[in-house]
């Protein structure tokens, strides 16, 4: 008795055959992609009865059903070999669960490593790539950074190498080295190099010997750097990866105890949150961000860049909203004043960390401007978004981009037609330049508000320059 392709490993009456085993990793691997039986055999080309049969473990698969699963699941042929021989699926449950917790340093250092050694592999990668954003997990973390008990010490003692302050100062010169290329290239060029790094740089050094005052040192370096991997993830439009190594920052911030680290993950995560159109999770991110930085007596710099992005997340709620807020949108315009005034305080003899110096006046009007797109008042969010052009220039093409479609997309708020396209015409070359999914989207989002203009004869004419000349991928 044979199955469509496959042959039916039954017995008498359709029993199993002795020794046939069910294969649990395969059904996991169809509920990861929120698959039924009957979506994964049409996906696969066979019969819902036959994909049932697979899954139970009593008819086999032969090679081409092999290379179907390969291709649908995005993993390595010797992983649809060890489901079908009747092994687990290898979960992702341990930096996307609802469960995880803050439980030890040498907990969080175990599983942060895991993470970065399926991050360099590609068909672990694949799988990594394939998660979904999940908004339910953050209040779990946010509330276990605030209220888990931390680590007595940072000191290990062990079998690995002694680890000193120089060798975090490499991991810290490395940190800077890689953000400013992500800044220029965007994050598909850099992120591999990130990953690779964490994996066969910092490691190593965690897992080895130090005292706690390294310890602390150390276990900061490798939050900022994981941070890094989550943010060109996030770059690339691979949400569930970004979050994952989001919440693993989070968690080494607080294995170093460093508030003013926490405050920058979070500030992050805010971001992430507000680009995926979260406005309840922004405001509550950014408002942890903000206050985690106060407790850290963050300098000016750092603190009017937690207010600008509280002011944002406060935004996207007015912009979210059925109704205007005007409550909302009079606080919006607190933060930012409040966030102009602290920035004015920054002085050259502060002590700030160095993952702030990206934020000069430049950064301040594009992520000011950003706040007043949101809440529609397009006039002053096109005098920030020039200015910031202005200033970012040719050494921050990245951002260069994204306020050139800032631009276009206010003087559409203002009916200026002529002037968005203009705008937006501008923008497909800088975005060509990058490796960044998000100036991609960016494009494709302002091309999406032309829907009440697309009879116009100019419109016709940007959809066809859009179509021929914006590039498909931005990896």
């Amino acid at each position: 008795m044979f199955g469509e392709a496959d042959g039916v490993m039954s017995g008498p009456h359709g029993t199993p055959r002795p020794g046939v085993r069910p294969r649990p990793g395969l059904a996991a691997a169809r509920k990861r992609l929120g698959m039924t039986q009957e979506q994964a055999a049409e996906a696969a080309g066979v019969s819902t009865t036959t994909w049932a049969r697979w899954e139970q473990g009593t008819q086999d698969l032969r090679a081409n059903s092999r290379a179907r699963l390969v291709e649908l699941f995005g993993v390595s042929p010797e992983e649809v070999d060890r489901w079908v021989d009747g092994e687990q699926f290898e979960s992702v449950a341990p930096w996307l669960s609802s469960g995880a917790g803050y439980a030890s340093m040498a907990v969080t250092v175990e599983s942060c490593v895991e993470l970065w050694r399926w991050d360099v592999d590609p068909a672990r990668r694949r799988i990594l790539a394939s998660m979904p954003f999940v908004p339910a997990v953050l209040g779990e973390w946010l509330l276990s950074w605030r209220l888990d008990p931390g680590d007595e010490t940072r000191a290990r003692t062990g079998s690995g190498p002694s680890v000193g302050v120089e060798d975090v100062q490499r991991i810290q010169q490395a940190h800077t080295a890689f953000d400013q290329m992500d800044r220029q290239f965007g994050g598909g060029l850099v992120r591999p190099a990130v990953v690779a790094y964490l994996d066969d740089q910092v490691t190593p050094l965690l897992n080895g010997k130090y005292t706690d005052e390294v310890g602390g040192q150390l276990v900061t370096a490798a939050a900022l750097m994981t941070a890094l991997a989550g943010w060109e993830a996030f770059d690339l439009g691979m949400q569930g990866l970004a979050q994952m190594h989001y919440g693993q920052a989070l968690k080494l911030a607080k294995a170093a105890d460093d508030e003013l680290t926490a405050a920058r993950v979070l500030s992050i995560m805010a971001q992430q949150a507000i680009d995926l159109d979260q406005p309840q999770w922004a405001v509550r991110l950014a408002a942890a961000a903000h206050r985690a930085g106060l407790q850290a007596q963050a300098p000016p710099r750092v603190v009017a860049m937690l207010l600008l992005r509280e002011a944002t997340a406060a935004a996207l709620s007015v912009a979210s909203a059925d109704n205007r807020d005007a409550h909302t949108e009079k606080r919006v315009r607190r933060l930012v004043s409040s966030a102009e005034t602290t920035f004015a305080k920054a002085g050259p003899n502060d002590e700030e960390p160095a993952w702030i110096m990206y934020f000069g006046p430049a950064e301040f009007a594009a992520q000011a401007g950003y706040c007043w797109q949101l809440i529609g008042d397009h006039k002053s969010a096109i005098a920030c978004a020039e200015t910031a052009v202005r200033g970012f220039g040719s050494r921050f093409p990245r951002a260069a981009q994204f306020n050139t479609v800032h631009v276009a997309t206010s003087r559409l708020g203002l009916g200026e037609l002529d002037g968005a396209l203009e705008s937006a015409k501008a923008a497909i070359p800088m975005a060509n330049t990058l490796t960044s999914r998000r100036s991609l989207d960016l494009v494709k989002a302002f091309d999406a508000k032309l829907g009440p203009y697309r009879g116009e004869q100019k419109v016709k004419e940007w959809r066809d320059y859009m179509r021929a000349e914006l590039r498909t991928t931005g990896s």
